[in-house]
Protein backbone atom coordinates (compact mmCIF):
# COMPACT_ATOMS: atom_id res chain seq x y z
CA UNK A 1 0.00 0.00 0.00
CA UNK A 2 1.27 3.45 -0.81
CA UNK A 3 2.02 5.77 2.04
CA UNK A 4 0.84 9.36 1.85
CA UNK A 5 4.40 10.45 1.07
CA UNK A 6 4.68 7.91 -1.77
CA UNK A 7 1.40 8.86 -3.45
CA UNK A 8 1.92 10.97 -6.58
CA UNK A 9 -0.83 13.40 -7.54
CA UNK A 10 -0.05 14.96 -10.94
CA UNK A 11 -2.74 17.59 -10.49
CA UNK A 12 -0.85 19.18 -7.63
CA UNK A 13 2.59 18.99 -9.19
CA UNK A 14 4.03 22.45 -9.89
CA UNK A 15 6.24 22.90 -12.97
CA UNK A 16 8.70 25.78 -13.07
CA UNK A 17 9.19 25.46 -16.83
CA UNK A 18 7.67 28.31 -18.82
CA UNK A 19 5.75 27.43 -21.98
CA UNK A 20 8.04 29.37 -24.34
CA UNK A 21 11.44 28.86 -22.68
CA UNK A 22 14.18 28.71 -25.34
CA UNK A 23 11.88 29.99 -28.09
CA UNK A 24 12.13 33.19 -30.11
CA UNK A 25 9.01 34.96 -31.35
CA UNK A 26 8.47 38.04 -33.52
CA UNK A 27 5.41 40.24 -32.93
CA UNK A 28 4.64 42.99 -35.45
CA UNK A 29 2.55 46.01 -34.55
CA UNK A 30 3.76 45.37 -31.01
CA UNK A 31 4.17 48.96 -29.89
CA UNK A 32 0.63 49.12 -28.50
CA UNK A 33 -2.70 47.35 -28.24
CA UNK A 34 -3.03 43.67 -29.11
CA UNK A 35 0.57 43.40 -30.32
CA UNK A 36 1.95 44.82 -27.08
CA UNK A 37 -0.20 42.44 -25.03
CA UNK A 38 1.04 39.48 -27.10
CA UNK A 39 4.67 40.53 -26.76
CA UNK A 40 4.43 41.02 -23.00
CA UNK A 41 2.62 37.74 -22.41
CA UNK A 42 5.09 35.85 -24.61
CA UNK A 43 8.04 37.30 -22.70
CA UNK A 44 6.39 36.47 -19.38
CA UNK A 45 6.04 32.89 -20.64
CA UNK A 46 9.78 32.70 -21.36
CA UNK A 47 10.04 33.74 -25.03
CA UNK A 48 12.81 35.90 -26.36
CA UNK A 49 10.64 38.44 -28.11
CA UNK A 50 11.27 40.84 -30.99
CA UNK A 51 8.93 43.78 -30.53
CA UNK A 52 8.54 45.24 -34.01
CA UNK A 53 6.62 48.40 -34.83
CA UNK A 54 6.72 51.40 -37.15
CA UNK A 55 6.72 53.47 -33.95
CA UNK A 56 10.12 52.63 -32.44
CA UNK A 57 9.49 54.59 -29.25
CA UNK A 58 6.34 52.56 -28.64
CA UNK A 59 8.26 49.32 -29.20
CA UNK A 60 11.02 50.47 -26.85
CA UNK A 61 8.46 51.24 -24.15
CA UNK A 62 7.09 47.70 -24.43
CA UNK A 63 10.63 46.27 -24.24
CA UNK A 64 11.30 48.37 -21.13
CA UNK A 65 8.23 46.87 -19.44
CA UNK A 66 9.28 43.37 -20.46
CA UNK A 67 12.81 43.83 -19.13
CA UNK A 68 11.53 45.37 -15.91
CA UNK A 69 9.53 42.18 -15.39
CA UNK A 70 12.62 40.03 -16.00
CA UNK A 71 11.96 39.08 -19.62
CA UNK A 72 14.14 39.32 -22.71
CA UNK A 73 13.16 41.40 -25.73
CA UNK A 74 14.53 43.59 -28.50
CA UNK A 75 12.79 46.51 -30.18
CA UNK A 76 12.86 46.84 -33.94
CA UNK A 77 11.60 49.62 -36.19
CA UNK A 78 9.81 48.17 -39.20
CA UNK A 79 7.69 49.24 -42.13
CA UNK A 80 5.74 46.05 -42.78
CA UNK A 81 4.65 47.30 -46.21
CA UNK A 82 8.30 47.20 -47.36
CA UNK A 83 9.56 43.68 -48.09
CA UNK A 84 13.19 44.67 -47.53
CA UNK A 85 12.30 46.02 -44.08
CA UNK A 86 10.54 42.76 -43.26
CA UNK A 87 13.49 40.67 -44.42
CA UNK A 88 15.81 42.83 -42.31
CA UNK A 89 13.59 42.23 -39.26
CA UNK A 90 13.89 38.46 -39.66
CA UNK A 91 17.66 38.75 -40.22
CA UNK A 92 17.88 40.89 -37.05
CA UNK A 93 16.00 38.21 -35.12
CA UNK A 94 18.33 35.46 -36.30
CA UNK A 95 21.45 37.50 -35.56
CA UNK A 96 20.13 38.43 -32.11
CA UNK A 97 18.77 35.07 -30.96
CA UNK A 98 19.94 32.47 -33.48
CA UNK A 99 16.54 31.06 -34.40
CA UNK A 100 12.87 31.85 -35.01
CA UNK A 101 10.15 29.66 -33.51
CA UNK A 102 7.03 31.77 -33.71
CA UNK A 103 5.48 34.90 -35.13
CA UNK A 104 2.42 37.05 -34.58
CA UNK A 105 1.71 39.06 -37.73
CA UNK A 106 -0.45 41.71 -36.12
CA UNK A 107 0.46 45.06 -37.72
CA UNK A 108 -2.44 46.69 -39.50
CA UNK A 109 -4.46 49.82 -40.13
CA UNK A 110 -8.18 50.51 -40.34
CA UNK A 111 -8.16 52.74 -43.38
CA UNK A 112 -10.71 55.45 -44.19
CA UNK A 113 -14.37 54.88 -43.37
CA UNK A 114 -16.22 55.69 -46.58
CA UNK A 115 -18.26 53.97 -49.32
CA UNK A 116 -16.30 51.89 -51.81
CA UNK A 117 -16.80 54.24 -54.77
CA UNK A 118 -15.44 57.13 -52.71
CA UNK A 119 -12.19 55.32 -51.85
CA UNK A 120 -9.10 56.92 -53.30
CA UNK A 121 -6.81 54.60 -55.24
CA UNK A 122 -3.88 55.45 -52.95
CA UNK A 123 -6.04 54.85 -49.88
CA UNK A 124 -7.06 51.43 -51.17
CA UNK A 125 -3.47 50.48 -51.98
CA UNK A 126 -2.19 51.56 -48.56
CA UNK A 127 -4.66 49.35 -46.70
CA UNK A 128 -3.80 46.37 -48.90
CA UNK A 129 -0.07 46.98 -48.51
CA UNK A 130 -0.18 47.24 -44.70
CA UNK A 131 -2.84 44.64 -43.91
CA UNK A 132 -2.33 41.97 -46.55
CA UNK A 133 0.87 42.27 -48.58
CA UNK A 134 2.80 42.75 -45.34
CA UNK A 135 1.66 39.37 -44.04
CA UNK A 136 2.82 37.71 -47.24
CA UNK A 137 6.23 39.37 -46.80
CA UNK A 138 6.36 38.35 -43.13
CA UNK A 139 5.44 34.72 -43.74
CA UNK A 140 7.78 34.45 -46.73
CA UNK A 141 10.83 35.27 -44.60
CA UNK A 142 9.59 33.84 -41.30
CA UNK A 143 8.85 30.43 -42.80
CA UNK A 144 12.26 30.28 -44.44
CA UNK A 145 13.86 30.99 -41.06
CA UNK A 146 11.72 28.45 -39.21
CA UNK A 147 12.55 25.71 -41.69
CA UNK A 148 16.21 26.07 -40.71
CA UNK A 149 15.48 24.84 -37.18
CA UNK A 150 12.69 22.33 -37.75
CA UNK A 151 9.47 24.32 -37.66
CA UNK A 152 7.42 26.77 -35.70
CA UNK A 153 4.03 28.42 -35.40
CA UNK A 154 2.52 31.55 -36.91
CA UNK A 155 -0.60 33.47 -35.95
CA UNK A 156 -1.95 36.01 -38.43
CA UNK A 157 -4.22 38.65 -36.94
CA UNK A 158 -7.39 38.81 -38.98
CA UNK A 159 -10.69 40.10 -37.58
CA UNK A 160 -14.35 39.23 -37.23
CA UNK A 161 -14.42 41.06 -40.55
CA UNK A 162 -12.47 38.13 -41.98
CA UNK A 163 -15.86 36.51 -42.57
CA UNK A 164 -18.35 39.33 -41.99
CA UNK A 165 -18.94 42.49 -43.98
CA UNK A 166 -19.01 46.01 -42.55
CA UNK A 167 -20.31 49.07 -44.36
CA UNK A 168 -17.78 51.77 -45.28
CA UNK A 169 -14.77 49.51 -44.60
CA UNK A 170 -14.40 47.69 -47.93
CA UNK A 171 -10.60 47.77 -48.03
CA UNK A 172 -10.20 46.56 -44.44
CA UNK A 173 -12.80 43.82 -44.91
CA UNK A 174 -11.20 42.69 -48.17
CA UNK A 175 -7.77 42.36 -46.56
CA UNK A 176 -9.04 40.44 -43.55
CA UNK A 177 -11.01 37.98 -45.72
CA UNK A 178 -7.95 37.44 -47.92
CA UNK A 179 -5.73 36.97 -44.86
CA UNK A 180 -7.84 34.01 -43.72
CA UNK A 181 -7.48 32.38 -47.15
CA UNK A 182 -3.72 32.96 -47.25
CA UNK A 183 -3.42 31.47 -43.76
CA UNK A 184 -5.20 28.29 -44.85
CA UNK A 185 -3.07 27.88 -47.96
CA UNK A 186 0.20 28.39 -46.07
CA UNK A 187 -0.89 25.86 -43.45
CA UNK A 188 -1.51 23.24 -46.14
CA UNK A 189 1.86 23.90 -47.74
CA UNK A 190 3.97 23.71 -44.57
CA UNK A 191 2.15 21.53 -42.04
CA UNK A 192 4.17 18.46 -43.03
CA UNK A 193 7.34 20.49 -42.49
CA UNK A 194 6.53 21.31 -38.89
CA UNK A 195 5.06 24.78 -39.31
CA UNK A 196 1.53 25.55 -38.12
CA UNK A 197 -0.30 28.64 -39.37
CA UNK A 198 -3.56 29.93 -37.90
CA UNK A 199 -5.58 33.13 -37.91
CA UNK A 200 -7.29 34.93 -35.04
CA UNK A 201 -10.42 37.01 -35.55
CA UNK A 202 -10.88 39.59 -32.81
CA UNK A 203 -14.12 41.47 -32.40
CA UNK A 204 -13.91 45.18 -31.70
CA UNK A 205 -11.12 45.54 -29.16
CA UNK A 206 -10.44 48.70 -27.16
CA UNK A 207 -7.05 49.55 -28.66
CA UNK A 208 -5.46 52.82 -29.80
CA UNK A 209 -6.32 51.90 -33.42
CA UNK A 210 -10.03 51.75 -32.57
CA UNK A 211 -10.10 54.58 -30.03
CA UNK A 212 -8.27 57.01 -32.31
CA UNK A 213 -10.71 56.35 -35.15
CA UNK A 214 -13.97 56.73 -33.18
CA UNK A 215 -15.55 58.93 -30.54
CA UNK A 216 -16.87 57.54 -27.26
CA UNK A 217 -20.47 57.45 -28.47
CA UNK A 218 -19.44 55.32 -31.46
CA UNK A 219 -17.42 53.01 -29.21
CA UNK A 220 -20.47 52.57 -26.99
CA UNK A 221 -22.51 51.67 -30.05
CA UNK A 222 -19.91 49.13 -31.13
CA UNK A 223 -19.94 47.56 -27.68
CA UNK A 224 -23.65 47.00 -28.09
CA UNK A 225 -23.06 44.94 -31.24
CA UNK A 226 -21.42 42.23 -29.12
CA UNK A 227 -23.82 39.94 -27.22
CA UNK A 228 -21.42 39.99 -24.30
CA UNK A 229 -22.16 43.72 -24.00
CA UNK A 230 -18.72 45.29 -24.19
CA UNK A 231 -15.63 45.76 -26.30
CA UNK A 232 -12.85 43.24 -25.91
CA UNK A 233 -9.51 43.79 -24.19
CA UNK A 234 -6.08 43.25 -25.77
CA UNK A 235 -5.04 40.63 -23.23
CA UNK A 236 -8.07 38.50 -24.16
CA UNK A 237 -6.85 38.30 -27.76
CA UNK A 238 -3.30 37.63 -26.55
CA UNK A 239 -4.52 34.70 -24.43
CA UNK A 240 -5.86 32.91 -27.51
CA UNK A 241 -2.85 33.85 -29.61
CA UNK A 242 -0.40 32.38 -27.12
CA UNK A 243 -2.38 29.15 -26.97
CA UNK A 244 -2.23 28.79 -30.76
CA UNK A 245 1.53 29.42 -30.73
CA UNK A 246 2.11 26.92 -27.96
CA UNK A 247 2.69 23.18 -28.11
CA UNK A 248 -0.74 22.75 -26.50
CA UNK A 249 -2.16 23.58 -29.95
CA UNK A 250 0.04 21.06 -31.75
CA UNK A 251 -2.87 19.58 -33.77
CA UNK A 252 -4.35 22.95 -34.78
CA UNK A 253 -3.39 24.48 -38.11
CA UNK A 254 -5.08 26.16 -41.04
CA UNK A 255 -7.95 27.44 -38.95
CA UNK A 256 -9.56 30.74 -38.01
CA UNK A 257 -10.40 31.36 -34.36
CA UNK A 258 -12.77 34.04 -33.10
CA UNK A 259 -12.42 36.02 -29.91
CA UNK A 260 -15.40 38.30 -30.42
CA UNK A 261 -17.85 38.34 -27.53
CA UNK A 262 -20.39 36.49 -29.66
CA UNK A 263 -20.42 39.02 -32.52
CA UNK A 264 -20.25 36.46 -35.33
CA UNK A 265 -22.80 34.12 -33.72
CA UNK A 266 -25.67 36.52 -34.53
Amino acid sequence: MLTLEQHHNPRTEVSMTKEFDGKTVIVTGAGSGIGAACAEQLAAAGARTVVADLNLSGAEAVVARIEAAGGMARAYAIDVSDPESVKAMVDFTLSSFGRLDGAVNNAGIGGPLKPLADYGLDEWKQVLDVNLNSVFYCMKYQIAAMLQTGGGAIVNMSSILGTNGFANASAYVATKHALVGMTKSAALEYSAKGIRVNAVGPGFIRTPLVENAMDEATLTGLAGLHPIGRLGASHEVANLTLFLLSDQASFITGSYHLVDGGYAAQ
